[in-house]
């Protein structure tokens, strides 16, 4: 029986990089102590089977010491974070992200398609407000377009819908792929934009509230204008997104996309004074209560002293009443996972040949059945 020596730093390191809970993976590998201490070596079998548990590509755990893994994106989280290891869930979606990137990029310079010319088209030294409201005029979202919709969740669609209108590709997932045993972190990230002149993409980590992925869609939105400056990664706590210039002013212009402060001064003449005054703004403009409380107080309406009540109230009340969430439809999960207008190109080009079905399957997450099921959806019969 082949048995393959592995260095018991490499066993640490790929548990350590995978956050899968260490006392299911020691029900899992009983023998994982004994590796560790090489009082045994694991069988080429056992390894591999340890390496998809992991998430760790099995010729990682070969190498002489483990390897030291960067972000492919600059990291725009605050620096205590900035300081952590990515995990292997994290990498594996911008990997994943990347390659659609890449794949829609060849599509579109292939038919001949321009450069989108809002991608750049902000400077850091320019008003985030007015670039909030350039943002907003050309998603084509009116004064009140967010109270009309019943739903956060409505309100996510329509606004991610209205982003992939542009040329922007557009994901919200709260998974890997679509696996849901890889549940997302949202304490290690909320997303993160690649920019690209032809095929700029926004990833909002799904397993966030509806009304903060919300926020992060018009957040990483706004790094597409800013271009190659602004591509990163976003992770941020509570109200203040970011210590950095780049987030700082995606923070700002994505407040003024979502709460206008002309609308937001005049919906608050009927609010203020009501105890849920901050609950009513949120609702009104689909956004979390933190960031309607934030909002109010950076155009003046409240002051530091009513908005940090508020807030440290809201934060009590919001840990006590935490809830895991159902995961809904698969296939209208993949509307959010993929995207109609990506998933269609993609299946069209594998229909004309232009891409293996393999190929296919790599770019959607979705293979044999559930690619044709998903295909049908979309009004596309496969033979």
């Amino acid at each position: 029986m082949l048995r393959v020596e592995v260095k018991p730093e490499l066993l640490r390191w790929a548990v350590e990089r995978s956050r899968v809970d260490e006392l299911e993976l020691a029900v899992r590998f009983p023998q994982l102590e004994a590796w560790q201490r090489q009082e045994r070596q694991p069988t080429l079998k056992q390894l591999e089977t340890f390496s998809k548990a992991t998430h760790t590509p099995l010729g990682f755990l070969l190498l002489p010491e483990p390897p030291v893994e960067r972000l492919p994106i600059q990291d725009l989280r605050t620096v205590v974070r900035g300081l952590e290891r990515p995990s292997a869930d994290l990498l594996d979606t911008i990997y994943a992200m990347q390659r659609r990137q890449d794949w829609l990029r060849e599509e579109r310079l292939e038919s001949e398609a321009g450069p989108l010319e809002f991608v750049g088209g902000a400077r850091l030294g320019d008003d985030p407000a007015a670039v909030g409201r350039e943002m907003r005029r050309m998603l084509g979202l009116d004064d009140g377009w967010a109270a009309a919709v019943a739903t956060w969740q409505e309100a996510v669609s329509e606004l991610r819908r209205r982003i992939e209108q542009l040329g922007v590709m557009a994901v919200v997932n709260g998974v890997v792929g679509n696996n849901t045993h890889r549940k997302l972190d949202v304490n290690e990230f909320r997303g993160f934009a690649l920019t690209d002149p032809y095929a700029p993409v926004v990833f909002v980590n799904g397993a966030d509230a509806k009304s903060a992925q919300m926020f992060t869609l018009a957040h990483e939105l706004a790094h597409v204008w800013l271009g190659p400056e602004g591509e990163g990664l976003s992770g941020f706590d509570g109200i203040f997104p970011g210590d950095t210039q780049i987030e700082t002013f995606c923070d700002r212009a994505a407040a003024e996309l979502l709460v206008p402060a002309a609308e937001l001064k005049e919906l608050w003449r009927t609010a203020k004074g009501a105890p849920d005054a901050f609950e009513q703004v949120a609702r009104h403009f689909k956004v979390s209560q933190i960031v309607a409380g934030r909002r109010a107080m950076d155009v003046g309406i409240v002051d530091r002293k009513a908005f940090f009540a508020f807030y440290e109230a809201y934060t009590r009340r919001e840990r006590q009443q935490q809830k895991a969430v159902g995961g809904g439809d698969f296939y209208n999960n993949q509307n959010t996972r993929v995207g109609p207008k990506f998933a269609t190109s993609v299946i069209y080009a594998a229909l004309e040949g232009r891409l293996t079905f393999r190929e296919a399957y790599d770019l959607t997450g979705l293979r044999g059945g559930a690619f044709q099921e998903y295909a049908r959806r979309l009004g596309v019969d496969l033979p």
